[in-house]
Order: structure tokens, then C-alpha cells, then sequence
């Protein structure tokens, strides 16, 4: 029963370090696609899928675990990540969800 209840505590634990975030990314113009694609490649490693690939700007959309996010963001000095929650923003300005600094 001890176990059952200490593995019960333990859940939420797991869960959240399984949890997802939503995000877009994006690099300096001029970046080179070794670095978009490192990044691409360190995301999926942890865990994270690419949802989407953007052409007309450097950059792709995932949802990925916050940790991993936190490290793409700090990953290259000279072409940095930017890293954004994707959210829906309405003409207001207004948005749904959390704003999240990574």
C-alpha cells in the first residue's frame, strides 16, 4: 500500500515532465540551416515534435518540453532562438493563454 501511494505522489511529478509546450521559433535573418536544423534535432531527441516549418521566415513551430526549450534558447550565441508560446492573438491584441518566458 506504501508503494501504491508513494508511486500515487509521484505521478504528478511525471507528468509534468512529460507535458508539452506549444511554441513557435524563430532565428535571425541569415541564420544558417545547420543551426535550425541542430535545433529541430535537439527538440525531437527530448521528446518534442516539429508541427510545422516555416518558409517565408527561419524558424518552425513544435511543442516540446519546457527544459529543452529553455536549452534551445541559450543553444547558439550568434544566431539566437527566439522562442515564443504559440497562442491566438485577436486584432485587440488580446490573446488566449499564459504568457511563458523561456
Amino acid at each position: 500500500m506504501k508503494l501504491f501511494l508513494t508511486l500515487l505522489a509521484l505521478l504528478p511529478l511525471a507528468l509534468a515532465a512529460k507535458s508539452l509546450k506549444s511554441v513557435i521559433v524563430t532565428f535571425p535573418e541569415g541564420t544558417p540551416d545547420s543551426v535550425i536544423n541542430q535545433a529541430k534535432d535537439s527538440l525531437v531527441a527530448s521528446g518534442g515534435i516539429i508541427t510545422h516549418e516555416y518558409h517565408l521566415i527561419r524558424g518552425f513551430a513544435a511543442e516540446a518540453p519546457v527544459k529543452s526549450l529553455e536549452a534551445l534558447s541559450t543553444q547558439d550565441s550568434e544566431y539566437k532562438a527566439n522562442v515564443e508560446e504559440d497562442k491566438v492573438v485577436s486584432i485587440d491584441g488580446d490573446y488566449e493563454g499564459q504568457a511563458h518566458s523561456f
